[in-house]
Protein backbone atom coordinates (compact mmCIF):
# COMPACT_ATOMS: atom_id res chain seq x y z
CA UNK A 1 0.00 0.00 0.00
CA UNK A 2 1.29 3.66 -0.98
CA UNK A 3 0.39 6.41 1.49
CA UNK A 4 0.75 10.26 0.29
CA UNK A 5 2.32 11.68 3.58
CA UNK A 6 2.04 15.53 3.70
CA UNK A 7 1.91 18.38 6.57
CA UNK A 8 1.70 21.69 7.47
CA UNK A 9 -0.29 22.92 4.37
CA UNK A 10 -1.48 26.29 6.22
CA UNK A 11 -4.41 27.02 3.94
CA UNK A 12 -2.76 26.51 0.65
CA UNK A 13 -5.04 24.66 -1.12
CA UNK A 14 -3.60 24.37 -4.90
CA UNK A 15 -0.95 23.01 -3.09
CA UNK A 16 -2.43 20.37 -0.96
CA UNK A 17 -4.56 19.73 -3.76
CA UNK A 18 -1.75 19.19 -6.43
CA UNK A 19 0.09 16.31 -4.13
CA UNK A 20 -2.78 14.94 -3.69
CA UNK A 21 -3.47 14.44 -7.09
CA UNK A 22 -0.22 13.30 -7.63
CA UNK A 23 0.10 10.94 -5.46
CA UNK A 24 -3.02 9.00 -6.09
CA UNK A 25 -1.90 9.02 -9.60
CA UNK A 26 1.63 6.88 -8.36
CA UNK A 27 -0.96 4.70 -6.56
CA UNK A 28 -1.69 6.39 -3.16
CA UNK A 29 -4.47 4.95 -1.26
CA UNK A 30 -4.79 7.12 1.49
CA UNK A 31 -3.28 10.32 3.19
CA UNK A 32 -1.79 11.54 6.48
CA UNK A 33 -1.76 14.96 7.10
CA UNK A 34 0.56 15.88 10.15
CA UNK A 35 -0.90 18.91 11.15
CA UNK A 36 -1.18 22.65 10.67
CA UNK A 37 -4.58 22.85 8.34
CA UNK A 38 -4.90 25.86 9.93
CA UNK A 39 -8.93 26.60 8.10
CA UNK A 40 -10.69 22.69 7.78
CA UNK A 41 -12.33 23.90 4.50
CA UNK A 42 -9.09 23.75 3.12
CA UNK A 43 -9.61 20.05 3.08
CA UNK A 44 -12.61 20.43 1.45
CA UNK A 45 -10.53 20.40 -1.68
CA UNK A 46 -9.35 16.60 -1.06
CA UNK A 47 -12.69 14.78 -0.76
CA UNK A 48 -13.08 14.57 -4.48
CA UNK A 49 -9.84 12.10 -4.39
CA UNK A 50 -11.82 9.17 -3.04
CA UNK A 51 -8.87 8.65 -0.53
CA UNK A 52 -9.16 8.19 3.15
CA UNK A 53 -7.54 11.57 4.63
CA UNK A 54 -5.93 10.80 8.16
CA UNK A 55 -5.43 14.34 9.89
CA UNK A 56 -4.23 15.68 13.05
CA UNK A 57 -4.41 19.58 14.16
CA UNK A 58 -0.93 20.55 14.86
CA UNK A 59 -0.19 23.71 16.51
CA UNK A 60 -2.17 26.05 14.06
CA UNK A 61 -5.52 24.60 14.70
CA UNK A 62 -7.75 27.07 13.21
CA UNK A 63 -10.80 26.04 14.19
CA UNK A 64 -11.51 22.73 15.74
CA UNK A 65 -15.01 22.34 16.05
CA UNK A 66 -15.79 23.20 12.45
CA UNK A 67 -12.80 20.67 11.39
CA UNK A 68 -14.81 17.43 13.29
CA UNK A 69 -17.49 18.74 11.80
CA UNK A 70 -16.52 18.71 8.48
CA UNK A 71 -15.26 15.07 9.14
CA UNK A 72 -18.59 14.09 10.13
CA UNK A 73 -19.70 15.61 6.93
CA UNK A 74 -17.16 14.02 4.51
CA UNK A 75 -18.83 10.22 3.57
CA UNK A 76 -16.03 9.20 6.57
CA UNK A 77 -13.24 10.24 4.26
CA UNK A 78 -11.54 12.95 6.45
CA UNK A 79 -11.02 10.95 9.14
CA UNK A 80 -10.10 13.65 11.99
CA UNK A 81 -7.89 12.49 15.30
CA UNK A 82 -7.08 15.55 17.26
CA UNK A 83 -3.33 15.64 18.58
CA UNK A 84 -2.45 12.83 17.28
CA UNK A 85 -3.27 9.26 15.77
CA UNK A 86 -2.57 5.66 16.15
CA UNK A 87 -3.71 3.52 13.31
CA UNK A 88 -2.74 0.51 10.89
CA UNK A 89 -2.58 0.92 7.58
CA UNK A 90 -1.74 -2.60 5.27
CA UNK A 91 -0.53 -4.21 8.66
CA UNK A 92 1.57 -1.21 9.58
CA UNK A 93 1.43 0.57 13.02
CA UNK A 94 1.69 4.08 12.49
CA UNK A 95 1.73 7.43 14.94
CA UNK A 96 0.90 10.52 13.17
CA UNK A 97 2.03 13.51 15.45
CA UNK A 98 3.13 16.85 14.82
CA UNK A 99 6.27 17.59 16.66
CA UNK A 100 9.53 15.86 15.44
CA UNK A 101 10.52 15.45 18.90
CA UNK A 102 7.63 13.96 20.09
CA UNK A 103 8.23 11.34 16.94
CA UNK A 104 11.37 10.49 17.86
CA UNK A 105 10.79 9.49 21.24
CA UNK A 106 7.72 7.64 20.32
CA UNK A 107 9.85 5.45 17.55
CA UNK A 108 12.41 4.80 20.41
CA UNK A 109 9.36 2.84 22.04
CA UNK A 110 8.99 -0.21 19.37
CA UNK A 111 5.65 0.32 19.13
CA UNK A 112 5.27 1.64 15.67
CA UNK A 113 6.70 0.42 12.71
CA UNK A 114 6.37 4.43 10.98
CA UNK A 115 6.09 7.80 13.07
CA UNK A 116 5.18 10.50 10.92
CA UNK A 117 5.51 14.08 12.00
CA UNK A 118 5.51 17.80 10.79
CA UNK A 119 6.41 21.22 12.11
CA UNK A 120 9.74 22.02 11.45
CA UNK A 121 8.66 22.38 7.26
CA UNK A 122 12.18 20.61 6.73
CA UNK A 123 12.43 17.29 5.17
CA UNK A 124 13.54 14.02 7.09
CA UNK A 125 13.46 10.54 6.34
CA UNK A 126 15.47 8.25 9.16
CA UNK A 127 15.36 4.89 10.58
CA UNK A 128 15.91 4.80 14.26
CA UNK A 129 16.74 2.03 16.30
CA UNK A 130 14.22 1.11 18.91
CA UNK A 131 14.62 -0.83 22.57
CA UNK A 132 12.62 -3.46 21.36
CA UNK A 133 16.43 -4.33 19.34
CA UNK A 134 14.87 -3.31 15.78
CA UNK A 135 13.72 0.25 13.72
CA UNK A 136 11.26 2.85 13.05
CA UNK A 137 11.74 4.81 10.70
CA UNK A 138 10.46 8.65 11.32
CA UNK A 139 9.18 10.59 8.79
CA UNK A 140 8.72 14.26 8.13
CA UNK A 141 7.71 15.76 4.66
CA UNK A 142 8.08 19.09 5.13
CA UNK A 143 5.89 21.95 4.09
CA UNK A 144 3.42 21.28 1.48
CA UNK A 145 2.07 24.91 1.81
CA UNK A 146 5.77 25.70 0.53
CA UNK A 147 5.70 28.43 3.83
CA UNK A 148 8.63 31.11 3.43
CA UNK A 149 11.04 30.06 1.53
CA UNK A 150 10.62 26.27 2.01
CA UNK A 151 9.58 24.14 -1.12
CA UNK A 152 6.03 22.76 -1.17
CA UNK A 153 6.94 18.99 -0.63
CA UNK A 154 5.21 15.54 0.35
CA UNK A 155 6.94 12.37 0.52
CA UNK A 156 4.98 8.56 -1.06
CA UNK A 157 5.84 5.82 1.72
CA UNK A 158 5.51 2.46 0.59
CA UNK A 159 4.21 0.43 3.25
CA UNK A 160 5.03 -2.71 1.52
CA UNK A 161 8.87 -2.28 1.62
CA UNK A 162 8.94 0.22 3.82
CA UNK A 163 10.60 3.25 1.27
CA UNK A 164 9.83 6.73 1.39
CA UNK A 165 10.28 9.62 -2.00
CA UNK A 166 10.33 13.03 -1.38
CA UNK A 167 7.79 14.73 -4.23
CA UNK A 168 8.23 18.92 -4.86
CA UNK A 169 4.86 20.73 -5.69
CA UNK A 170 6.11 23.90 -7.90
CA UNK A 171 5.06 26.88 -5.78
CA UNK A 172 3.63 28.57 -9.25
CA UNK A 173 0.68 25.86 -9.31
CA UNK A 174 -0.19 28.57 -6.41
CA UNK A 175 0.39 31.72 -7.77
CA UNK A 176 -1.72 30.88 -11.54
CA UNK A 177 -4.20 29.49 -9.37
CA UNK A 178 -4.88 32.95 -7.93
CA UNK A 179 -4.81 34.71 -10.94
CA UNK A 180 -6.92 32.49 -12.65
Amino acid sequence: MKICILSDSHDHIPLLDAAVDEAKGQGAEAVLHCGDVVAPSTLKCLVKHALPIHVIHGNNTGDLYSLGQLATRSLDLIRYHGMDASLTLAGRRIFIVHYPHYARALATTGNWDLVCCGHSHKIKIEKLPNIRGGSTHVVNPGTIGGVGNDPATYILGDLENMEFEVFEIPKSIEREATYS
